[in-house]
């Protein structure tokens, strides 16, 4: 049973994904974890446009749709294409393989095909050829689809989180499966993130500790949510707090202040909303996974003016939360609309929450908005 769910079925058609795929996901997860402190060491390489990008970001991503994490977006590109080979494949994902391409990324491309090629070793339910540097190219661009309404597309961000990544901190593995622009599958991986609730103690998710961490959740539509640990635990239902006073409430916000405006969520929560606890700071989509088991109550993604949300950063998350008995909704308490391509709507605010507070949430950031828009 892969992770509770045998199979989905899309018309008359069954889209079904077999156990080696399973091993596949949770050995090339035990690669990555080895090698994550070699990475975060040596393997840094800089995009055309200056942001981070690490070896890890092409070679390894997490474990796929199926069971447990972490291999690489050339690696799922390949498996779901070999998994899928009876219908047509679209993957949107976040790299590319430009910077490879280039002189300067030839040394990371040679790393990443021998990490590709290792990895398939390892599995022996792939006996193929060992790959050349243009066939791992080809497969990292074989996340080329902008997606859109019509069909079925795989979204993939390999690792959602690149900083809190090279931090040692918080990151996340996201896969997500959209049919007719509707998310209706989604694993988020989270290597770091404590098994152990992180919103009852309000300490900062770089804090040290002796937790255990590592958690895998997984959200069908139509079936919930499930977490279970990185080494195989049993998976068990999630829920999202129950939570109906705003004061008693939690939240999260992005860690990076680039990403979203503390000043305002914060005050939306603290003058708003009455929330006496402090801010959970955490980077990337581990957020909407510890928000799904109840770790905090509330969500707020306020981007600044001109930004559009890549699909790839929620998709798989607001599944997670919305299985949960979760809701996510733009600033008109409209649920996102992942069906116009690689981004969301210009602008768009993402409020996260559960039934109980989503009304006094949303009046609370309509009236801050329009307080700033509209200063005394």
């Amino acid at each position: 049973m892969l992770l509770g769910v045998r199979h989905w079925k899309k018309r008359s058609e069954s889209c079904s994904f077999s156990g080696s795929v399973q091993a596949t996901f949770v050995k090339v997860l035990n690669i990555e974890m080895k090698v994550q402190k070699v990475l975060l060491q040596s393997d840094v390489h800089s995009k055309s446009d200056k942001t981070p990008v690490t070896v890890a970001d092409y070679g390894l991503f997490s474990n796929s749709t199926l069971h447990t994490l972490l291999s690489s977006q050339a690696i799922v590109s390949f498996v779901l294409v070999k998994e899928l080979s009876t219908e047509p494949f679209s993957l949107v994902a976040e790299e590319d393989s430009g910077d490879l391409r280039m002189e300067s990324g030839q040394e990371t491309l040679h790393r990443i095909t021998k990490l590709v090629n290792d990895t398939l070793v390892i599995e022996e339910s792939y006996t193929v050829a060992t790959l050349s540097s243009e066939d791992v190219l080809y497969a990292i661009d074989s996340g080329k689809s902008e997606g859109g309404s019509s069909g079925r597309h795989w979204v993939l961000d390999p690792i959602d989180g690149t900083k809190g990544f090279l931090r040692g901190d918080q990151y996340a593995i996201a896969l997500a499966l959209l049919d007719e622009g509707r998310v209706v599958l989604g694993v988020l991986a989270c290597p770091n993130l404590p098994l152990a609730s992180i919103g009852t103690n309000n300490k900062h998710s770089s804090e040290p500790s002796n937790e255990k961490v590592g958690c895998l959740f997984f959200a069908k539509v139509g079936e919930g949510t499930f977490m279970h640990s990185l080494d195989g635990s049993s998976p068990i239902k999630v829920h999202v707090s129950d939570i109906e006073n705003p004061e008693e409430a939690s939240f999260f916000e992005s860690f990076e202040a680039a990403h979203t405006s503390h000043d305002l969520s914060s005050a939306i929560a603290k003058v708003k909303l009455g929330v006496k606890a402090p801010p959970i700071r955490i980077d990337s989509q581990a957020k909407y996974g510890a928000l799904s088991r109840g770790d905090g109550a509330i969500y707020l993604r306020l981007p600044r003016k001109g930004y559009r949300e890549k699909i790839w950063d929620h998709a798989a998350g607001s599944i997670v939360v919305t299985e949960a008995g979760g809701v996510v909704t733009d600033v008109a308490g409209n649920p996102l609309d992942f069906s116009k391509g690689e981004h969301l709507d210009r602008d768009t605010i993402i409020i996260v929450t559960n039934r109980k507070l989503m009304p006094s949430l949303l009046k609370a950031v309509r009236e801050s908005i329009q307080e700033k828009v509209s200063p005394m």
